[in-house]
């Protein structure tokens, strides 16, 4: 509806009388001002019930903004991070990182629809022509800034249409969570997951190579075997996290040549068991030198001594390599008899 179509005595008093003035050509302006078209009121301007309508759009908007940050929040500590969905035509999608994606999209479109919508519906549309001025601010100009800004803050309603401004805080007040939220995948917390491994009491040794477990007679001395827990497959759900805390490194070395006391009663027959994984950055340690007793991890040549507690002998490593405490079962195969006492790998913050 333009202006033309509204009752003469609904349109505003006052009217612009710089809207259509026509500048005059002269020697020092050879082109004329064209001046600017005459000011159409929308139907917002003369209607209060259109004006309602609008004022209603926007608070929508902002509302469903604000549910979908809500679900972005959801989403994220709800569905798992490795779940699928199936989405036409696209094909198979993450689930999470759908649901994240449409979410956050749908809050910051709606917040900048109903910020448009705003602006083009309730905000002041009357075009103002202003002179240039220079680059510094004088005095004048300064409180002409303020005035405008001051007039710009009337003509937007934010006063009068308290539904759109609480709306509008809400919204601007919950997308920001998005961010936060997002914070927790700098990386997972270790909770006490760093602490435990899959050994327990009466757990099998289980060669990595036979997939069969171990016997006493299996390790002969100068050997190096490498271990799983009985019960953990290749083809398990997580398998590669779990190898990574549970992988076991066995040698037999005559009982004296142990030095350490503890080292002693935690073998069978010189049999001992450390954790594979290197203390310094978490590498897998493969090489064994069978008549020093030491191991290397090939990443940063951090050397360990077998024979001593797996204590740090050369490289970065900053502790010892944690030992397995092992028996032999009624069956003659050999078992842990707990877990690890400390945690496996690398330090970490919450190493005690």
């Amino acid at each position: 509806m333009s202006s033309q179509d509204i009752p003469e005595e609904n349109l505003p008093a006052a009217q612009d009388t710089a809207h259509g003035a026509v500048g005059v050509a002269d020697e020092k302006h050879p082109f004329a001002d064209p001046g600017l078209p005459p000011h159409e009121h929308r139907i917002q301007d003369v209607d209060e019930r259109a004006a309602k309508r609008s004022e209603r759009s926007v608070a929508l908007m902002f509302t469903v903004s604000m549910l979908a940050t809500i679900g972005f929040i959801a989403s994220f500590v709800a569905i798992p991070h490795d779940k699928s969905v199936y989405i036409f035509p696209i094909g198979h999608l993450n689930a999470l990182n759908f649901a994240l994606g449409l979410t956050l999209g749908l809050a910051l479109f709606c917040i900048g629809a109903g910020a448009v919508h705003w602006a083009r519906t309730l905000m002041s549309d009357v075009e103002v022509a202003d002179d240039r001025h220079p680059i510094e601010a004088s005095e004048e100009v300064r409180a002409k800034v303020h005035a405008d800004f001051k007039q710009g803050a009337k003509e937007s309603v934010i006063g009068r249409r308290k539904l759109i401004r609480n709306t509008m805080f809400g919204a601007l007040t919950l997308v920001p969570l998005s961010g936060v939220v997002l914070l927790r995948d700098l990386g997972p917390l270790p909770e006490e997951k760093l602490r435990h491994t899959l050994w327990s009491k009466g757990k099998l040794l289980v060669n990595m190579n036979t997939n069969e477990p171990l016997r006493p007679s299996d390790v002969a001395v100068g050997s190096l075997t490498f271990a799983k827990p009985e019960g953990l497959e290749q083809h398990d759900h997580g398998f590669q996290n779990e190898i990574a805390k549970a992988a076991l490194m066995i040698v037999r070395i005559q009982p004296d040549n142990i030095k350490d006391k503890r080292e002693l009663e935690w073998s069978h027959e010189g049999i001992v068991a450390f954790s594979k994984i290197c203390t310094h950055v978490g590498c897998p340690i493969s090489l064994y030198e069978q008549q020093t007793h030491h191991v290397l991890c090939p990443c940063h040549q951090s050397t360990f001594d077998l024979s001593d507690g797996a204590r740090v002998i050369f490289g970065p490593a900053g502790h010892a390599l944690p030992q397995l405490r092992i028996g032999v079962n009624d069956e003659g195969y050999l078992e842990a008899l707990g877990d690890f006492e400390e945690p496996v790998g690398p330090a970490f913050w919450e190493r005690g």
